[in-house]
């Protein structure tokens, strides 16, 4: 699954901003303050509103008054459009997920929710769902929709919510011949951001079963103990990248104490006795926990990862930019927010963006788009030493 377009309106910083042709890998740059977190944060705030309801990700946010854009009034939009993966080499049709969110007797509800794609570029567009205010439609016969092309005849179902603030992808998503609702409901379950606490991860732990590394990382001691269990293949490559990564790191193990919990030790080659995790440096243990976030076989259709710099040595970000680019190419779309003017040079042009606050309101601008930055880096350049230089208008603080 792809997201290949994002447009936003009235959510916070992002007052009418709209980006597509997204790559697999989509890195951003700007000052602090520019909208970066926020950005992401539309994710976010969907996946609570699919958890819970739209009323309850507005309050977590401080209200709806703290959450559209400043001096604005009418309504919260989001229009994303996403690719499921190509079958059979055959590529999928584009699905677009439309959501307006606004206010009834100052209450939020979802004023209109619709679900849509064509058959081809000049077919005629399927609303495959589309609700306002709690009651709507859903073509129950999707199945069909391929094989008939242009020629489908729809099969409608109304639905009535329980209440107008809850999205109707969260009911009819948990039924797989709603394929369509079904995938968007995933990607909004599945995504991830990485909000790695170094002191979380140096914990250990009661003894379970993990499967996936945690936003913190505080599992990451079992994650470990479950790849190394159930896919020893997989985590002796993810030891082979540790050992090219991190000088003198000869093995990694997920030992259980006698007092029932699980802890991390670190070989150093040079030494006879494992370390503990709480005793190895921060960048060993950070990017130990990326190589098992990113070699994880329960892949996430979208990661968000915030700064992955912090604790790093600039030599290893090179490297770590090639496996973000490796997990995107197999398939989960990575977005990267970044200060790291080496991290930068790891890029290539398209993958990069970056966020200028004006008048109060955030633009999003694409590397590609800029031909004095596209004439540089077609000369030799490297796009962290241009950003360093200013290249990229309304990128810094400045």
């Amino acid at each position: 699954m792809k997201i290949e377009k994002i447009k936003i309106k009235n959510y916070k910083v992002f007052e009418d901003t709209e980006i597509s042709d997204l790559p697999s890998m989509c890195v951003f740059l700007g000052a602090n303050g520019s909208g970066k977190s926020t950005l992401f944060d539309i994710f976010g705030f969907l996946s609570e509103a699919l958890r819970n309801n739209v009323r309850s990700a507005i309050n977590n946010r401080g209200g709806f008054k703290e959450v559209i854009s400043r001096n604005k009034s009418g309504d919260i939009e989001f229009e994303i459009k996403f690719r499921n993966d190509a079958i059979d080499g055959k590529k999928q049709p584009l699905i677009t997920y439309e959501l307006k969110i606004g206010l009834e007797q100052n209450m939020p509800i979802v004023k209109r929710e619709v679900l849509s794609y064509r058959r081809g570029q000049m077919g005629k567009p399927f609303k495959f769902l589309n609700f306002s205010s709690g009651r709507g439609f859903a073509i129950i016969n999707e199945e069909k929709f391929e094989e008939a092309k242009q020629d489908f005849q729809e099969e409608r179902k109304e639905f009535l919510l329980e209440s107008a603030d809850i999205l109707a992808i969260k009911g009819l998503g948990q039924f797989q011949s709603f394929k369509a609702i079904s995938d968007f409901r995933k990607l909004l379950e599945s995504w991830y951001i990485s909000n790695f606490q170094i002191p979380d991860a140096k914990k250990s732990q009661d003894i379970g079963v993990s499967e996936s590394l945690s936003s913190t990382g505080d599992n990451l001691a079992l994650v470990t103990d479950y790849i190394y269990e159930n896919y020893p293949k997989i985590f002796d490559e993810i030891l082979v990248k540790m050992k090219k990564r991190v000088p003198g790191i000869a093995d990694v193990k997920a030992a259980k104490t006698e007092d029932g919990r699980i802890i991390l030790k670190f070989q150093d080659g040079s030494f006879k006795d494992p370390f503990i995790s709480r005793y190895v440096s921060d960048g060993t243990l950070k990017m130990f926990a990326y190589l098992i976030l990113m070699n994880n076989p329960h892949k996430h259709p979208l990661l968000c990862i915030e700064e992955p710099e912090n604790y790093l040595h600039p030599e290893l970000l090179q490297q770590l930019a090639e496996e973000f680019r490796e997990y995107s190419i197999k398939g989960g779309q990575v977005f990267i927010s970044t200060h790291s003017p080496d991290f930068v040079n790891a890029l290539n042009l398209e993958e990069l963006f970056w966020l200028t606050k004006k008048n109060g309101y955030t633009f999003i601008n694409r590397a590609k788009d800029d031909e004095t930055v596209k004439s540089l880096v077609k000369e030799g350049d490297q796009l962290g030493y241009l950003w360093n230089q200013k290249y990229f208008k309304g990128s810094g603080p400045q």
